[in-house]
Order: C-alpha cells, then sequence, then structure tokens
C-alpha cells in the first residue's frame, strides 16, 4: 500500500543556555531551556534522504547561543520572537519556527545582616540561589505572517489551609469517599494562557509585565475564592486573568488535586480537630479545563500543559 508524508517538524530540543549581564558590580541572569522546531518543504529529506533544504540542527543550537550575546534576554517571549523570525525570514525552504521556552528563575542570596536580596549589598551583586517556585514557559510560533505566542508557567505548589469543601457528589456502591465541610486544597498548577497579538501591525505586550499580573491574578483567585470543588477554583483563575488582562485572550490549566487525607488517631486516644493529615502523592485527581474570553476560538492544544 502506498504511503505519503504527514506533518512533521525537526530541530535541536533542550538547549540551555545561561546569560549573565554586567552591570558594573551587580549582575542578572537568565536561564533558559530552548527547544527549536522547524517545519517547511521537508519531503526530499525524508524521501530520498536529500539534505539540501535542512538547515542543522547543531545550527540552530549555535544560533540560540548567538542569539544570547547578540540580542540579550529581555524575556522569554522576545527571545523566541528574535529566534522565530530569524529560522523562519532567512531560510526559504523553512515555512514555520516554533520556539519552546523554559526558564528558571534566581534571585540574590540576602547577607547575614539582613539586607534586601533584591537591592545589592556589597557582597550579594552576583550571588544567587535557585527560586524554587515555578518554571516559567514559552510557547513562539511564527510562519512568516501571524504570530501564536503563548505563555504560562508550571510546578507552581499552592495550598488553602481551609475554605475548602467536598459534598453533594454522586455515590454508587464503589463510592467511600467521605463528604468534606472544611479541608485543604493544594494543587500544583500547570498553566498557558495566549496572548490576542498576533502581528507586527499590531502592539506588542509587556511580556514581562504580563506575566507577573497573571501570576498574580491567578494566585490571588485561588486565595480567595470559597471553593466547592477544584473545578469552580480553576473557572475563577482562569475567569480572574482573562477579565484583568485584555491581552489574554485564552487559558488552559491542568490541576492535580494534592490529596491531604485526615490521619485516624482515635487509636492512639487523640482527636485530629482537622490538624494532622496524610498528605498523598498519587493516585490524584486531575482537572483540566480552559477558559476563554468570550467570542474567542480554542486555539491551546490540550498537550501543552506539560510544555
Amino acid at each position: 500500500m502506498p504511503t505519503i508524508l504527514g506533518q512533521n517538524q525537526y530541530g535541536k530540543a533542550e538547549n540551555r543556555v545561561v546569560r549573565i549581564t554586567r552591570d558594573g558590580d551587580t549582575h542578572h541572569i537568565k536561564d533558559l531551556n530552548v527547544s527549536v522546531a522547524l517545519s517547511g518543504d521537508m519531503d526530499d529529506v525524508h524521501y530520498s534522504g536529500s539534505n539540501a533544504n535542512v538547515l542543522p540542527t547543531d545550527t540552530t543550537k549555535n544560533t540560540v547561543y548567538a542569539f544570547a550575546k547578540e540580542y540579550g534576554i529581555d524575556s522569554a517571549e522576545q527571545f523566541g520572537i528574535h529566534l522565530a523570525r530569524h529560522f523562519v525570514t532567512s531560510q526559504e525552504p523553512i515555512h514555520r519556527a516554533r520556539i519552546r521556552i523554559e526558564e528558571y528563575a534566581w534571585e540574590r542570596i540576602e547577607t547575614s545582616d539582613g539586607n534586601s536580596k533584591f537591592i545589592g549589598a556589597d557582597d550579594v551583586k552576583h550571588s544567587f540561589v535557585r527560586k524554587g517556585q515555578e518554571i516559567r514557559t514559552a510557547q513562539i510560533t511564527f510562519d512568516g505572517e501571524k504570530w501564536q505566542v503563548i505563555s504560562g508557567l508550571k510546578d507552581l505548589v499552592v495550598m488553602n489551609s481551609t475554605n475548602s469543601e467536598f459534598w453533594g457528589y454522586v455515590k454508587d456502591k464503589y463510592t467511600t469517599l467521605q463528604e468534606a465541610y472544611d479541608r485543604i486544597l493544594a494543587t500544583q498548577v500547570a498553566a498557558q494562557w495566549r496572548y490576542s497579538w498576533s502581528s507586527d501591525e499590531e502592539r506588542m505586550p509587556n511580556w514581562d509585565k504580563s506575566y507577573a499580573q497573571a501570576r498574580k491574578h491567578m494566585l490571588q483567585a485561588f486565595a480567595e475564592t470559597y471553593s466547592l470543588s477544584l473545578q469552580q477554583t480553576l473557572y475563577q483563575m482562569g475567569s480572574r486573568i482573562i477579565n484583568s488582562r485584555s491581552e489574554i485572550d485564552e487559558i488552559r490549566f491542568s490541576l492535580p488535586n494534592k490529596h491531604h487525607f485526615l490521619v485516624d488517631l482515635e487509636p492512639f486516644g487523640l482527636k485530629n480537630d482537622n490538624e494532622v493529615y496524610f498528605a498523598a502523592d498519587r493516585p490524584y485527581g486531575l482537572i483540566e479545563a480552559t477558559v476563554l474570553r468570550d467570542g474567542a476560538e480554542p486555539q491551546i492544544p490540550v498537550d501543552m500543559t506539560n510544555l
């Protein structure tokens, strides 16, 4: 039976680049993991092995490092835009570039006398500790005319120690879960949001400000929602971002429920008044959904959650 070639792309994955910007004695760090995927006129290399249209993946790696020097790294999104534009406009066979980026944040080490980790005391201007809160993510796609920028984060662990309930659910003969009227609600947030910006003719968002504000609204909604279900909390988080940030049209969440179960202390003659819990790591409930601006079409792929 004859076969034909379907969708395909190639590139260099997980190029780790650390860019140090030296402002006198004060240093600033950008730490990225950059993956490049290119597609276009690549039939011949698959059918006959001809590399005439193939830009080596080693070249894409070198471009990442060269651009870190030439352009610097203002933000993950801006760096990805520089790369995507370059690959599509400099190589005729390449019609589409997708750049995926993880950013690992660092903060300055505090001095022993309590000086702020951010104002740069003499002995901490070049000393840093990796922040463990979350990993910032970005995916930039360019086809020569239109842009798609999807920003996000993963591994952001949050918890409400009260103001959460779960009851009134369907029960059958296999149901053993007890209804809860005061429970811990915890999750490890993976979220991606899509910007409405798609053309060089439009005003480009301030990527760093938008990320910080989206993260802030996400956390505020999580903290301020009296939750009757994790689904309800997810929707409030997404709605808060959409309603507060006009440049964002769509946000997709993947929220594993990090279950905390009350420990039975009665065998020891002790009463557990919502004080001692067992933190279970698996299995876990997994809640996923997309929140859209009214009238917007969903465009974030389902498999983006583990970017």
